[in-house]
């Protein structure tokens, strides 16, 4: 989300040879913007490096994900990141958190479950049309941090409007759905699961999300 000066975004895309297709390694994609980066934790603490960490803890042997977001990113220009890096389709995981910014800039909903359609039908692609190798993530309310509480009807009525229709379509492909809507709600009562900038999640509350990931796993 483009929301102050310090988080106009740096383009995230991060590769590393250890999470290759093998016998072996286990490879991981995270698709998404700011809430998969982790604007305002290290990248280490971002959830899919800590999901990737917990995944080698079982056995997958899964080194580095790679993580193609940025900040501010809406469903549109994560397809143009996507279709200009040239991915291969062999991924034994893809994540796949979007949304946000197309509520936040008024976009309508008809154009996000459009395009949230195309990304998930790409995002079963990427992971080798294999649809129980992608999970899709709701979208967090950030009505329940600092930055957004002042508007937190609003935005909260917003945020679930566009996650059902997310499930709705997750659900018709027949897609993991991983709710850490109710997790990010947290956020008022529980300061501490919330980054220093006031809005973005922090890093215990990511690993509550891959808690959630891993309950499906």
């Amino acid at each position: 989300m483009k929301w102050t000066k310090n988080i106009l975004g740096m383009l995230t895309v991060l590769s590393v040879a250890g999470c290759s297709t093998t016998k072996e390694n286990y490879s991981y994609l995270a698709l998404g913007d700011s809430y998969t980066i982790g604007e305002s934790v290290p990248a280490a603490a971002n959830f899919p490096n800590q999901l990737a960490d917990s995944l080698t803890k079982t056995g997958k042997q899964c080194g580095s994900p790679l993580i193609i977001a940025r900040t501010g990113w809406r469903t549109d220009q994560l397809m143009e990141a996507i279709q200009s890096a040239h991915l291969k389709n062999e991924y034994d995981l893809v994540t796949l958190l979007i949304g946000v910014n197309n509520e936040f800039q008024g976009r309508s909903l008809a154009e996000y479950e459009r395009d949230f359609t195309l990304l998930c039908k790409k995002a079963i692609e990427l992971a080798g049309n294999k649809k129980k190798n992608v999970y899709i993530v709701s979208i967090p309310d950030y009505g329940y941090t600092p930055y957004g509480q002042p508007n937190q009807k609003k935005i909260s009525d917003r945020i679930d409007l566009f996650n059902a229709s997310n499930k709705r379509i997750s659900d018709s492909l027949e897609l993991h759905y991983v709710n850490i809507t109710p997790i990010s709600r947290q956020g008022i009562g529980q300061p501490d699961l919330v980054a220093e900038d006031g809005l973005h999640p922090g890093a215990k509350m990511y690993a509550l999300w891959v808690k959630e990931i891993l309950k499906r796993h």
